[in-house]
């Protein structure tokens, strides 16, 4: 094995955590590889593929430091507002309701949409003009063998790659954290997400919605220009059926549900459906490895939190690796690691299983819960100091961030 073959840093995963993980790394001065099973470049195409991401401020501020917002910018929607409701098909939102407006935040966005081709796209082009990553891609990591000194990765090429410590970046079926023997919990939620974007003729104002109803919540999430992301999430079996019809009858379907406030709409592109489910790992480190993003937590979409969630992870595991390196000490040190599981594990799991009791409250149609919750979204709704509160723990504006999210350089 030549030095060509020796990292600081190998990155298993190629999707967006992991980029942004070795650009933070590779900035700092360490050396990283990074290994994606998908062929290069897989998610750069022209069309939308159902994926964008409701970013937080703390999470563009982490995108700029790292090099990719300015590449970004001008394809990124400012979220004005936020607006949060019960809804019922047909008979609009409820009296009660949430709504966060940007003049309650400094005066700026209180966050961003952004298509996922358009960040991966940026990744791609910041890691190949990186001299300090190695990117891999259409290849996958087979196995992984770890040591005092550091860890051996196997992939499907046939190339043997060694390094200080392994970062799972590789999904919520993370191959790195099986092979670890990390165990996982979670549970599926009986819903489908259907996705896809769609024209209108009235303009949305940068204002973001959150509907919810009996069978799941209905997002309604600004796009640039005329367009907008949902993300309707119904139980499996009206899932299935909804997928399953003509183009037409599905708009039929969604616009009861969607109301008339922007107009008359049109499908803007394929539609998608997930499965959702929540799964979370028991531990986000072993013996020179590290999990990240929905490696560790897989989370339900109903907050849009999950690509947040994964950059603070990507924050406070770059703090951590390179404090190390400056120090003197070897990154992939179990008290090393540690220092990264202590940081995240708690939040991470608090917001997933947040998540997971604000969708079981809304996705029901108990008169007495619907009556309960309506009160609660006007009681914050009443009173401003909470209300930015929760606007500024959404905006990842939280005092202990990692620097990275508060905009400062490692």
């Amino acid at each position: 094995m030549g030095q060509d073959d020796f990292f600081d840093v190998i990155v298993a995963g190629g999707g967006l955590n992991g980029p942004a993980l070795a650009l933070a790394l590779a900035g700092a001065g360490l050396s990283v590889a990074v290994v994606d099973a998908q062929p290069p470049r897989s998610r750069a195409d022209a069309g939308f593929d159902g994926r964008a991401y409701a970013l937080a401020i703390a999470s563009q501020k982490l995108l700029s430091v790292i090099g990719t917002w300015p590449a970004v910018a001008e394809r990124a929607q400012p979220l004005r507002e936020v607006r949060a409701h019960d809804g019922h098909a047909g008979e609009g939102a409820a009296m009660f309701g949430l709504q966060f407006d940007s003049a309650e935040l400094d005066g700026g966005p209180v966050g961003y949409m952004l298509e996922d081709r358009h960040l991966y796209s940026a990744f791609q082009d910041a890691l190949d003009a990186s001299p300090s990553i190695t990117m891999i891609a259409g290849t996958s990591v087979l196995s992984q063998t770890a040591s005092a000194s550091g860890i051996s990765v196997m992939l499907s090429n046939g190339r043997e790659l060694t390094g200080r410590v392994l970062i799972g970046a590789d999904g919520r079926r993370s191959g790195v954290a099986e092979r670890a023997g990390i165990k996982r919990r979670g549970w599926g939620y009986g819903q489908t997400a259907l996705v896809c974007a769609l024209e209108h003729d009235l303009p949305h104002d940068g204002i973001a919605h959150q509907f919810f109803m009996p069978t799941g919540p209905l997002a309604i999430l600004p796009l640039t220009g005329n367009r907008c992301s949902i993300v309707w999430s119904e139980k499996d079996s009206n899932a299935r059926a909804l997928a399953a019809l003509p183009d037409e009858d599905f708009l039929g379907m969604l616009r009861p549900r969607f109301g008339d406030f922007l107009g008359e709409i049109r499908l803007a592109s394929p539609r998608f459906s997930y499965p959702l489910t929540l799964t979370l790992a028991e531990e986000y480190v072993a013996p020179r490895l590290a999990l990240v993003g929905d490696a560790a937590h897989g989370v339900h979409p109903i907050a849009g939190q999950g690509l947040n969630l994964g950059l603070r992870d990507v924050g406070a595991l770059a703090e951590v690796l390179v404090e190390a390196h400056r120090r003197g000490e070897d990154i992939g040190a179990a008290d090393v690691l540690e220092r990264y599981q202590r940081w995240r594990r708690f939040d991470s799991t608090a917001m997933a299983l947040g998540m997971d009791a604000v969708n079981k409250l809304f996705s029901n149609n108990n008169p007495l819960l619907r009556a309960g919750r309506d009160l609660g979204m006007g009681l914050v709704q009443a009173l401003p100091g909470l209300r930015r509160r929760f606007m500024r723990e959404a905006a990842g504006m939280r005092a202990g961030q990692p620097r990275l999210l508060q905009g400062r350089a490692l």
